[in-house]
């Protein structure tokens, strides 16, 4: 019963978030989604309806590293930020997707903007 209300929390918070933030072509959405072993981040065009960039832990391009959950993060927003910049994509609008700022989203989100990301 209580996981059943920490999903539905997690959901509304998901939706409130998703209420003011909207990707354009020119501005598009980073949005992030972690499980309990890997991470994942998008960026997506919402006028479209296209993922235009992505990677996480489980990509072709994605070497493993050394555990660290934390690293792995940041090792994501390194190469998604790295993918868009070979796309020509250096503005974006962050999407946390529900999670709390802290820990591997934090991570990401500090990854990418090193990497050259503008949100």
């Amino acid at each position: 019963m209580n996981s059943k209300r920490k999903i539905e929390r997690h959901d509304k918070r998901k939706s409130s978030i998703r209420k003011k933030i909207e990707g354009s072509g020119a501005r598009p959405r980073m949005t992030v989604f972690r499980s309990g072993k890997n991470i994942y981040a998008q960026v997506i065009d919402d006028v479209l309806g296209k993922t235009l960039v992505s990677a996480s832990t489980l990509g072709k391009d994605y070497h493993d590293g050394e555990g660290d959950k934390k690293a792995d993060a940041a090792r994501v927003g390194e190469l998604i930020a790295m993918k868009c910049k070979a796309k020509g994509i250096t503005t974006v609008v962050f999407d946390r997707n529900g999670y709390l700022y802290h820990g591997r989203v934090k991570a990401l989100a500090e990854a990418a903007r090193k990497g050259g990301l503008e949100f």
